[in-house]
């Protein structure tokens, strides 16, 4: 009969943090650099880990590897385990930034890649300059099971729909400011109403057409508005309105700031004020008493409190 203690002394758990790197760096090269590891190290732990479960766990995809069938059914589990391990055991443990050498991830928007993610990597880069950062777009009704698994560390956005039970804190409200093309011929700081709705709009939609777009507080407020393109990307939004002077588009000042500065856009209040909305930090209750986490979450406060009052 056989022992499943002996199936246990085979597997060395170390091996478990390889499996759980691969599956979130999905690269071999990278997964061994999250962990310290080089290369040849990797290499020779993924050798191991197909011998003890009679399969290649996974396989080449481009530049990268992606999970067998067996891998994605195992890995479930692995990164279950391994959650646990960072959320439950780690946290006893001193956590030394300066030292680290794991990947952050934070589920971010363009939007935020542009505006906030210079600052945070400012910080990063000063307190803990071995550490990576990755991010990923996901969809607001995936935030609990990306965060909760630890595929992704915090989540920064405005969600309107956030999943219930995650923590969340505020990092600053955002105001909104209309995006017109350089040669539009208004010299006053705000638009008029009459020009407002003159123009074409364009609208960002971060989560589907299904949804509300990003500027919903412009339909919150009555404003009646012809809506020509509806998109995905807010780093579409000044090039659309470049080559079609008849297009506006109603955006988060921080990211109508950026804009500016290249000249291909002007910037113009809104015909009325409109309400502002809290850009939030989320994470899961699983990494709540991280170390980790902990500190990540108070650079990241520390970075949003450094941003100048004129992208608010």
């Amino acid at each position: 009969m056989k022992d499943e203690h002996d199936d246990l002394h085979r597997l060395d758990l170390n091996l478990l943090a390889v499996f759980d790197a691969l599956l979130r760096e999905g690269h071999l090269t990278r997964a061994g650099a999250s962990l310290g590891m080089t290369q040849s190290a990797t290499s020779h732990a993924l050798k191991r880990l197909r011998e003890y479960f009679d399969d290649p766990l996974f396989v080449k995809a481009g530049r990268g590897v992606v999970p067998t069938p067996k891998g994605r059914a195992v890995g479930e589990s692995v990164m279950g385990v391994m959650a646990r391990v960072r959320n439950e055991v780690l946290p006893a443990a001193h956590f030394d930034p300066a030292r680290e050498r794991r990947t952050f991830t934070f589920c971010m928007s363009d939007m935020g890649e542009l505006v906030f993610l210079p600052s945070l990597l400012t910080q990063l880069q000063r307190h803990a300059p071995l550490a990576r950062v990755k991010t990923m777009q996901t969809p607001a009704h995936e935030l609990d099971r990306v965060l909760g698994d630890g595929q992704a560390d915090l989540a920064l956005g405005a969600l309107r729909d956030a999943p219930e039970g995650l923590y969340q804190q505020e990092l600053f409200t955002h105001s909104f400011v209309c995006l017109v093309h350089r040669d539009h011929p208004s010299t006053a700081p705000a638009l008029t109403m009459e020009e407002y709705t003159d123009l074409s709009h364009v609208v960002v939609n971060l989560a589907g057409a299904d949804l509300p777009p990003y500027d919903a507080a412009v339909d919150d407020a009555g404003i009646p508005r012809r809506i020509a393109v509806a998109t995905p990307h807010f780093l579409l939004v000044p090039w659309l309105i470049e080559q079609n002077p008849q297009y506006i588009a109603t955006v988060p000042r921080a990211l109508g700031t950026v804009f500016a500065r290249h000249g291909v856009v002007v910037m113009k209040e809104p015909p009325l004020p409109l309400p502002g909305f809290s850009l939030r930090q989320y994470w899961h209750p699983r990494f709540h008493a991280d170390a980790a986490n902990r500190w990540l979450r108070q650079l990241v406060k520390g970075a949003f409190d450094t941003l100048p009052h004129s992208m608010r």
